[in-house]
């Protein structure tokens, strides 16, 4: 059996890139690069889109309750991909995460991918930060793509949707931070793979998201809806909020919206779904 792209993973974005290009998914699970090898035998792709990853069953505080399943997902699965993408003539694409910064919002411009992560205090975040850093060096041998998701906003509902959470957290912080719109993630990761695109790139929309201008969108559907505002000072939790460079993405071509200029877009087809 020969297919141009093989997704990994069944999660969110395994599915609505394979409800996209129509391809097939391997959802076995890999324990090991033997396991990886074989469904490269089977399938024998151009393309490997790496979807497989682990972000705790509620949040990211949860994956310190599983550490080795996170370590598997997020960091040693990446590993093997990159070790098959050297080995064979195969094209590695993986989706990593903008979560991976410390961030001052008044003395830092938008994070270029040239910076080296470093925010630690998250499991989660580590794994992905040991992921990069094998990968991104390897690229400049073999052809391997990684790029940036950051806050995921659909305009289909899904619990990793970011409009579906915060409908149900009813209190928000008041900081903007860089959004990935899915359907634009689509257009920019077909783009980059047409051009065989290779290295890091940040797949955000321009500028940062304000949740409170998300959610006045959502109240002219739902008049209904409520919602207060907290300063980030407040928020008891270990998070990463920052902002991130698209000019990489830019100067290949690719038009990249600003995430104000979708909102309208996206909430309207979300409360008619």
């Amino acid at each position: 059996m020969k297919t141009k792209i093989l997704i990994l993973g069944n999660g969110y974005i395994a599915k609505r890139l394979q409800k996209q290009w129509d391809c097939p998914i391997y959802d076995k699970r890999i324990n090991s690069f033997q396991d990886l090898a074989a469904a490269y035998e089977q399938f024998k792709p151009r393309i490997i889109v790496n979807c497989i990853g682990h972000t705790g069953a509620r949040n990211v505080d949860d994956c310190e309750l599983d550490i080795d399943k996170c370590l598997l997902a997020n960091t040693m699965v990446p590993i093997w991909l990159g070790e098959l993408a050297f080995r064979k003539p195969v094209k590695m694409v993986h989706i990593s995460s903008g979560c991976i910064y410390h961030y001052d919002y008044k003395k830092q411009k938008p994070i270029t991918e040239d910076k080296v992560p470093d925010y630690y205090r998250l499991f989660y975040s580590r794994t992905k930060t040991y992921a990069e850093a094998v990968l991104n060096p390897l690229s400049q041998r073999c052809n391997i793509l990684i790029v940036r998701v950051r806050i995921p906003l659909d305009k289909y509902p899904n619990p990793r949707n970011i409009l579906d959470k915060l409908i149900k957290y009813k209190t928000i912080i008041d900081v903007p931070n860089s959004v990935t719109y899915i359907p634009d993630f689509i257009k920019a990761l077909d783009h980059l793979i047409k051009i065989d695109a290779k290295g890091l790139f940040n797949l955000t929309n321009k500028g940062g998201l304000k949740y409170a201008d998300l959610l006045d969108v959502y109240k002219k559907y739902v008049p209904s809806f409520e919602y207060q505002i907290m300063p980030l000072k407040n928020l008891k939790m270990d998070r990463t909020n920052l902002l991130l460079s698209v000019r990489k993405l830019e100067n290949t071509g690719f038009k990249v919206r600003k995430i104000k200029d979708i909102l309208q877009e996206c909430v309207e087809f979300y409360v008619k779904y």
